[in-house]
């Protein structure tokens, strides 16, 4: 897991060259901590996890992958990805998912949705008020101070890209296992960062929250 900065010598014999450097390595690594929600805490093992889905194409915007027939025999919406303008699903395949995993992943993609959009609401809306955000540097953060530096800019994500997602559901708990693709600035480093990792969620009140464990 980690992010890849271009042009960014480990040997630069210039000291104020290794300042920057070091610099942009921080802030890449501080956007692909701040980004995973308690990594270690939720890795299922990999035994426990269902085969990769086959790849499939996210469907085009306006369209709907996922359908559901009322009484009548009539169609109606129940998930529209498409409404995700800033997110992209591929290696999907919608048909073979069941209503709970259909519903994490909607959540999960509404949530990257929140961060482009830096709508702090509807992301409080989705991550439990414990949670806690564990930075490759060792820096922790509560919900609310890393939501101040995705609401102040200092995090700026432009569009994320949720590859092959894997979803395990159990009861009132869940994974969301993927490759993450961002376009961001972290702190002054922009860049495109694609980093592997796996989300937890629990049922609450009829609601899936992200959780650290």
């Amino acid at each position: 897991m980690g992010a890849k900065i271009s042009n960014c010598s480990y040997f630069a014999e210039d000291e104020a060259a290794n300042g920057r450097c070091d610099a942009m390595k921080e802030a890449a690594a501080l956007l692909a901590a701040v980004f995973m929600l308690a990594l270690c805490a939720c890795r299922a093992p990999d035994a426990a996890r269902p085969p990769a889905p086959k790849a499939v194409e996210q469907p085009e915007a306006g369209s709907s992958p996922v359908e559901e027939n009322d009484k009548e025999g009539e169609t109606e919406m129940k998930y529209d990805f498409s409404e995700f303008e800033n997110v992209e699903i591929t290696g999907a395949e919608f048909s073979t998912l069941t209503d709970e995993e259909l519903a994490v992943l909607y959540r999960q993609a509404r949530y990257c949705q929140a961060m482009t959009d830096a709508d702090i609401d509807v992301m409080r809306e989705i991550v439990s008020e414990d949670m806690i955000f564990v930075h490759m540097s060792g820096k922790r953060q509560s919900r609310e101070e890393y939501f101040a530096d995705v609401a102040g800019g200092s995090l700026d994500y432009y569009t994320i890209g949720i590859e092959d997602p894997v979803i395990e559901v159990n009861g009132d708990s869940a994974l969301i296992a993927y490759t993450s693709v961002l376009n961001a600035s972290a702190y002054g480093a922009r860049g495109t960062y694609r980093m592997a990792g796996t989300h937890c969620y629990e049922k609450r009140g009829g609601e899936w929250i992200a959780v650290n464990r």
